[in-house]
């Protein structure tokens, strides 16, 4: 790639010296210092010549591009909203593409067929009602499909989630992330609140709300595979973004304004591994909105597991509460009774399963 962009800088550098070269000669016939016709007609075909040349060569260099940057692609898409975007993507690139080629290739082609010629005058040619009507109606006609199929899409993404959804609370921060659960028992998340937020309740999490009682966190992101997941979306201090490449997930994390996306995971981490050719593969969330020094760190590894293993797996983690007994101290008295049940018997041993949400340095 560094090659190629050397090689057009020289292409580039000699064409703006042809340029300033032509100008110099024009300007010395504008004197009055008048070049031969043969020379005139001499200089018209390079310059067409040339024309023709760069509208080759530049076709062969963004088809040469194209199928170098392929193995870059990211592989299908592995939830099924991602499948109806990179359709539109690729419907969207086609037409795009088509059009920008039929329109430079016929600039190219005038500036070719009709350089200048003694021995040919132009026709007066002001004005054609019926073309000006046809390359204003179609190219509106296209625009308005890809436009409303876009919509309609941005729409069903955006929409209300399954009741059925799984609800997962994402949490950004200078520069790791906090993931946050809803428990076994009522798989709804507790109220939280940022006056609360101490050295161990990193989240704020509001024990006046007996949805937050089986709250659990934990520092990787688990998926059930085929079920609908929406993730709520906060940010504690600056812009922070979410991002799923393999999922297609995307969505700015603003602190004061939560977010959220909803999606259905479709392929599962051992058989992205599986399509991949990679035992040690795994999906990431990472961070696309530079937000300090450590950016570039600001990720952590997502699970998508079959149903059943998520189930397993969530049925393991125990509540915040359930790690951290003194906040029992933070239910109100006429809760306590029903909080009491995820308080141990015996103290349990920090788990770094079920504990604080990681946090990237």
């Amino acid at each position: 790639m560094n090659y190629l962009v050397g090689l057009l800088s020289v292409v580039f550098f000699i064409l703006a010296i042809t340029v300033i070269s032509k100008s110099l000669k024009l300007n010395k016939n504008l004197s009055g210092e008048n070049e031969s016709d043969s020379a005139l007609d001499s200089h018209n075909n390079t310059n067409a010549f040339g024309f023709l040349l760069f509208w080759l060569f530049g076709t062969i260099a963004g088809v040469w591009s194209f199928l170098h940057s392929k193995p870059d692609f990211l592989p299908v898409a592995a939830s099924e909203h991602g499948v109806k975007t990179d359709s539109m993507f690729w419907i969207s690139m086609a037409v795009v593409t088509f059009a920008f080629f039929i329109t430079n290739s016929l600039l190219f082609f005038f500036a070719f067929q009709y350089r200048n010629d003694k021995n040919r005058k132009a026709t007066f040619y002001p004005v054609n009602h019926k073309l000006e009507i046809i390359w204003t109606i179609i190219p509106a006609i296209v625009m308005a499909i890809l436009v409303f199929t876009g919509w309609r899409t941005w729409r069903d993404i955006t929409s209300q989630a399954p009741s059925n959804a799984v609800v997962i609370e994402v949490t950004g921060h200078q520069f790791g992330w906090y993931v946050r659960y809803a428990g076994n028992d009522d798989s709804q998340l507790g109220n939280i609140n940022y006056k609360l937020i101490d050295e161990t309740n990193s989240l704020g999490l509001d024990f006046t709300d007996k949805n937050s009682f089986d709250d659990f966190t934990a520092n990787e992101l688990h998926l059930p595979k085929g079920v609908p997941v929406l993730l709520k979306i906060r940010a504690q201090d600056v812009l922070h973004s979410v991002y799923l490449p393999f999922q297609r997930v995307k969505m700015d994390a603003v602190p004061g304004m939560p977010t959220k996306f909803w999606f259905t995971p479709t392929i599962s981490t051992d058989e992205m591994r599986a399509k991949l050719g990679k035992k040690d593969f795994n999906f990431k969330l990472n961070c696309t909105e530079i937000c300090g020094r450590g950016h570039f760190g600001m990720a952590i590894t997502v699970f998508v597991d079959e149903p059943a293993d998520y189930k397993k797996w969530v049925s393991e983690q125990k509540p915040f509460l359930t790690m951290n007994p003194a906040y029992l101290s933070k239910v109100p008295e006429n809760l306590k009774a029903k909080a009491s049940k995820y308080i141990p018997a015996e103290p349990i041993a920090a788990d770094s399963t079920a504990t604080e949400a990681v946090s990237v340095k």
